[in-house]
């Protein structure tokens, strides 16, 4: 027992005499992977599927890594995505025009191990997690009145409805994956540059949405406002409704117009970081370039 306390003791002595702290800081821009169907594209010939992922965009981390030797180490980072738009649904019909996009505005956390294969390369993999943030869609309508409903408003043919509205999506805590390699260039001992590639693997299942503003106005042929706010949040048209919940089991008798089946978003994507590092203390026999 004995022994096997002095051995504890030497191993952690040695690995504090070598304990390394460092922050990063960087910015980079992702692209989907492993692309999902997010909506369609309408026009008087054809229908398209639209492709893609809420993780493409613009992110920003910030993170903290602690090297226990000389090779491994274990890493802790905070981020932010600001989501590409994605489009959702695009018609171009003489009867409809429909521009619906919606991006990703979501912070998340993710604690890796961290292995120097050099001393200017390195990899990382482990959990990641959404903490917070939101799927925004953004959505304009415009529908031409039958000549039946034009003429019962007592308004001329051609009139139809402008609708503007932003709906926001939340979801449950997911749990995904990342993974990363990077090339790490010392300025000096404190300061490094470091590029690298960075994989997100990861999906979220939705669990509420709410509707953050909408306004219908009644728009004549020659673009003038006939009606301002002929429909807003105070009073929406059949339909809509303020606040929908996602689940996984509806009852055939519901007529809650406001519960709707989940389902998963993707979120997946492959990135490339640029970034500062710098380095609070640190010795130790390095490895070989």
């Amino acid at each position: 027992m004995i022994k096997r306390i002095l051995f504890l003791g030497v191993l952690l002595i040695s690995t504090m005499s070598y304990a390394q702290f460092e922050i990063s800081a960087s910015t980079g821009y992702a692209i989907g992977s492993a692309g999902m169907k997010l909506g369609e594209e309408i026009n008087s010939t054809k229908t398209s599927n639209t492709y893609g992922s809420y993780g493409e965009g613009i992110n920003v981390q910030l993170r903290g890594t602690y090297f226990f030797n000389d090779t491994f180490g274990a890493d802790l980072s905070l981020g932010y995505l600001h989501g590409s738009d994605q489009t959702v649904s695009n018609v171009d019909l003489d009867s409809q025009q429909v521009d619906a996009i919606a991006r990703a505005r979501a912070f998340g956390a993710a604690a890796s191990l961290v292995y120097k294969f050099t001393n200017n390369v390195y990899g990382r993999f482990g959990a990641l997690i959404k903490l917070g943030g939101k799927t925004e869609a953004v959505v304009n309508s415009q529908t031409v009145f039958s000549d039946a409903e034009a003429t019962a408003l007592g308004l001329p043919s051609g009139t139809y409805s402008d609708t503007d509205y932003v709906e926001d999506f939340h979801g449950v805590f997911p749990l995904g994956f990342v993974a990363a390699i990077g090339y790490k260039y010392d300025l000096n001992e404190k300061f490094s540059l470091f590029v690298e590639a960075e994989y997100y693997g990861i999906s979220l299942k939705r669990k509420d949405s709410e509707l953050q503003s909408f306004n219908t106005n009644i728009v004549l042929p020659d673009g003038t406002v006939a009606v301002e706010g002929y429909y807003t949040l105070d009073n929406l048209p059949d339909g809509y409704v303020i606040k929908t919940t996602y689940e996984d089991d509806i009852e055939h008798t519901n007529t809650d117009t406001s519960k709707e089946l989940a389902v998963k978003v993707p979120y997946s994507s492959f990135g490339l970081n640029f970034g500062v590092t710098y380095k609070f203390k640190g010795k130790g026999i390095s490895k070989a370039e």
